[in-house]
């Protein structure tokens, strides 16, 4: 038996191009420690207006115009600290770096806390003469009708004051999470395919290990990432109920009735809308069912094992593709959307938008980020499949959702919502597939496309519903006063695998510890959106195909508008209303269509 060890590459041995430009943010160290110190001298500043807002409408905005230049400054201070940091989570300075902007952070929120229940005590007319008296306060017009609507959740200025203090310590679980799951977690080597003991990480736990044709290597790679995960599952049981525990004492501590309540009460979207999506994705399990029959029979097996839904199921089909291929590929699937959408994004390839290549202590998975007034950053763990391609479109419609956003919008309203966060993402995927198979007949390539594009919408419609229920369960357990053991965890997490899964995949245990290494169940309620999101971007690239010009002006706009509407509201006007649960339909009668066209290739 080989005896080689294949090697994940040092930070160092990354060629420039392959790495981000974070000199677009601070071209020095220097001038990040400026910016610091300036952060620091308003501090005082913006505290100094605390119980003058009322006054008048020129205190007023000179307050919000304060707040707003803090929070810029202290936003790319927050990313260029923790960028770094992400690159390489060993290298102690820019963890100081990032530790040192963290308490800052929560300053800058303690600074602030006071002004939106000072502004709440202003009564609504004589807000509303403010706005018509000073043109520079209409600005924020759609700011104060969100204080309003949230208004029965805003606290006095001393609870306001408390949580401000308190933010640094909402952080923790996550913060502990990633440190661990990413800086001192290490896995065993594994025997591959050719009997070499390869290195298995969260980078190359799809790309080279899930997707192996060779199912003892599979399995072998399966048995060692979650044995490694269940011997340290007490540890991460307490790190994820402290997570809830924090979730639950925010929704309490503003009066919300449930902490799921709280993160869709932000946004102004009803419970009903995370109840349905669980409800239609249970309704469509048994089309679930006919996939992976179609994939056991494919894949030649009696039965299914959990390690066996992301292999291709075109296993003697292999398909290479190289960064700059993938580039190319993905720009020439989103051309349909015009040449200003194009060319950005070229333009973004070109000047080191993106940090590509796996190495040592680098953050796992794939990102986009930034922040107003910087370039849309995206992080990769760069193989060559297309999968990797898939997550390249998908970043990349991340970051040109901010680019039109943070163009178009000032910036009190140039982010976007967590449930928008998904669609851009998501649409540029299914450009992408629709492209790939417009542009080949080959039988087997098809196949391989649409295999890719069933395996999508099963991760991401289905899997990311199934991790929804499971933080829903957990919380409302929690909500009830039981405690988040392991035990516990584990259990409703391989329960909802045989709900979703069997009888045509056979669960065992091993996949209940699944939840521990899932860092987004540290964001409070944040994968329900890849669900809704997948099914309302589907709709989306559906109409910008068939109907052209008009769907591509509505999405240019639904792009460019930001948060200066509700997120439903502006999704409407795209074209999808996610008030329903038709797009959560129409996601799985295209599903089904994928099937179909499959099954007519065999």
């Amino acid at each position: 038996m080989a005896t080689e060890t294949l090697k994940t590459l040092k930070r160092s041995d990354v060629p420039e191009d392959m790495t981000w430009d974070l000199t677009k943010i601070f071209a020095t160290e220097a001038d990040f420690e400026a910016t610091f110190t300036e952060v620091e001298s308003l501090l005082p500043k913006i505290a100094a207006y605390k119980g003058k807002l009322r006054r008048s409408a020129r205190l007023l905005l000179e307050a919000l115009t304060l707040r707003d230049e803090i929070s810029q400054k202290v936003g790319k201070l927050y990313v260029y600290s923790r960028m770094n940091s992400d690159v390489d989570t060993t290298n102690a300075h820019f963890q100081g770096l990032f530790g040192r902007v963290q308490s800052l952070y929560g300053k800058v929120g303690a600074s602030m806390a006071y002004m939106s229940p000072e502004i709440l005590t202003i009564k609504p007319e004589k807000l509303a003469s403010f706005v018509e008296k000073n043109a520079g306060l209409a600005l924020y017009k759609h700011e104060f009708d969100e204080l309003a609507r949230e208004r029965q959740h805003v606290r006095s200025d001393e609870v306001e004051q408390v949580l401000a203090d308190a933010s640094e310590i909402f952080s923790g679980p996550r913060d502990i999470h990633t440190m661990f799951d990413n800086a001192d977690l290490r896995f065993p080597d594994v025997e591959d395919e050719k009997g070499v003991m390869a290195p298995l990480t969260h980078g190359n736990w799809a790309s080279k290990w899930l997707d192996n044709p060779d199912r003892e290597a599979r399995r072998r790679a399966y048995d060692t990432m979650f044995g490694t995960f269940n011997t340290w599952r007490n540890t991460m049981a307490a790190t994820y109920s402290a997570r809830v525990k924090l979730d639950i004492f925010s929704a309490k501590s503003r009066k919300y009735d449930s902490a799921l309540h709280k993160a869709l009460e932000g946004i102004n979207l009803p419970v009903s809308v995370y109840t349905s999506l669980i409800d239609t994705v249970h309704a469509n399990l048994p089309r679930l069912q006919r996939y992976l029959d179609l994939r056991r029979r494919v894949l030649g097996l009696d039965k299914l094992a959990w390690y066996d839904l992301y292999v291709p199921m075109v296993p003697e089909f292999e398909y290479k593709i190289t960064y700059p291929e993938a580039q190319d590929k993905v720009i020439g699937a989103v051309s349909v959307l015009g040449s200003e959408y194009a060319d950005a994004l070229r333009g973004g390839f070109d000047s080191r938008w993106i940090d590509v290549m796996e190495s040592e202590g680098k953050k796992s998975g794939a990102y986009s980020w930034g922040t107003y007034g910087t370039p849309p950053y995206m992080l990769l763990n760069w193989h060559d499949t297309m999968d990797e391609m898939f997550t390249l479109a998908h970043e990349a419609g991340h970051s040109m959702h901010s680019w039109f956003s943070r163009k178009h919008q000032p910036y009190p309203y140039s982010g976007y919502t967590l449930f928008l966060a998904e669609i851009a993402s998501t649409c540029n995927e299914a450009l992408l597939a629709h492209y790939l198979l417009q542009q080949t007949t080959d039988p087997e390539l098809r196949k391989y496309i649409l295999n890719h594009q069933l395996e999508s919408i099963r991760g991401t419609l289905v899997r990311q519903t199934l991790f929804a229920e499971f933080e829903m369960i957990a919380h409302a357990e929690a909500e009830a006063g039981k405690p988040l053991t392991a035990d516990v965890l584990c259990g409703i997490h391989k329960g909802l695998n045989e709900k979703y899964y069997a009888p045509a995949v056979e669960i065992d245990d091993k996949i209940g510890i699944e939840w521990a290494r899932i860092p987004h169940f540290y964001y409070n309620f944040y994968v329900y959106q890849y669900a809704t999101g997948i099914s309302a971007a589907m709709s989306l690239a559906r109409q910008i195909i068939e109907e052209g010009e008009p769907a591509v002006k509505r999405y240019l706009k639904f792009l460019s508008s930001g948060s200066s509407d509700y997120s439903i509201n502006l999704l409407r006007d795209a074209g999808v209303d996610l008030s329903t649960p038709a797009p959560i339909q129409e996601a799985f009668d295209a599903f089904e269509g994928y099937l179909d066209q499959y099954e007519e290739l065999l």
